[in-house]
């Protein structure tokens, strides 16, 4: 890689100082924008395309490429040195399906909230036009922090003998039946525990996804009962686990398939006529009855940079703050 940072785990459990880039070296970086018609948008990607040129002729030359994420393919991002993601946290979570885990990415918020009370919270943005420029620099110089972020896979096993992966997802997973209205039937395994389940869908979620969609999905008290299950050194191997509107009997009689945070991977063998899994609220991946789902974290992760604090450091201050 032409980009040598310094990393920083999510649960903190080592630093590395690596060497910095030659100075004039070729960096090869993707920028990928939301596009859509508002001004806002459109005054972002110009400051931020000014302050990539400028750069480029301080440093003796960047190769850089600017794509809206409608347009972007997954070709794009083979061989990229960094990848800027402009837009908000669905911008990222949704072009980050795309990137391996060898290849930095760099969120910036085009419209923060702080501004505009209609524009992006951008949990996983720690850079925005007043910024840019600066951070620009730190990451081209190799001392940004380097989050790297575990994600969730779903692997699916069809009736047919076929398998193949979803894409990672950064904050959450939903397997559920495809009519929403419709009950979600499956038979359920985790470790040595197995049932019959009737519910509204799984969710799975990251321990930094869970503000997504978990924690508006659970009960704050249920939560926090979850939470005392948690330990720092988890963080990064396990993942939450939540069955959607299923009886109370069942919530109370087997637990570990109401809500769960785990490691062991969780498989569902379908017994709806159709459903299909969603990573991160994006793509869905359609099955039929029979075919069998595990959902790990074994995913690869994900090389978020951030400038002036980790995202486990982000994220406590934004629990603090709640």
């Amino acid at each position: 890689m032409l980009l040598l940072v310094e990393r920083c785990i999510v649960v903190l459990k080592r630093e590395e100082h690596l060497e910095e880039p030659r100075r004039g070296f070729m960096t090869d970086i993707l920028l990928v924008y939301k596009k859509n018609f508002e001004a806002v948008h459109d005054l972002s990607l110009d400051s931020v395309t000014k302050a990539l040129e400028e750069a480029s002729q301080r440093r003796g030359g960047l190769r850089i490429d600017v794509r809206a994420r409608e347009q972007v393919r997954r070709a794009d991002f083979i061989g990229r040195d960094l990848v800027l993601v402009l837009g908000g946290d669905g911008t990222l979570t949704s072009i980050s399906h795309n990137i391996d885990a060898a290849t930095p990415v760099m969120g910036i918020n085009s419209h923060p909230r702080t501004d505009d009370e209609n524009g992006s919270f951008g949990f996983y943005m720690d850079s925005n036009l007043e910024t840019f420029a600066q951070d620009l620099e730190t990451a081209l110089n190799g001392k940004a922090i380097v989050n790297e972020l575990p994600r969730l896979q779903a692997i699916i096993d069809t009736t047919s003998g076929n398998r193949f992966t979803t894409d990672p997802a950064m904050n959450d997973l939903l397997i559920a039946n495809t009519h929403q209205y419709a009950p979600s039937k499956y038979h359920l395994r985790r470790g040595q525990n197995k049932c019959r389940q009737q519910s509204s869908g799984l969710l799975f979620s990251t321990w930094l996804g869970q503000g997504a969609w978990l924690a508006n999905a659970a009960g704050k008290d249920d939560l926090e009962v979850l939470f005392k299950r948690v330990k720092n050194e988890q963080k990064s191997s396990h993942y939450f686990v939540l069955a959607r509107d299923i009886p109370p009997a069942e919530r109370e009689g087997m637990p570990w398939s109401w809500m769960d945070w785990t490691d062991e991977p969780t498989t569902i063998t379908s017994d709806m006529h159709r459903g299909y899994v969603v990573p991160d609220g994006w793509d869905e991946v359609h099955f039929n009855r029979g075919a069998s789902i595990t959902v790990n974290a074994d995913a690869p992760q994900l090389r978020l940079l951030t400038f002036r604090r980790s995202m486990k450091d982000r994220f406590d201050a934004f629990i603090a703050g709640q």
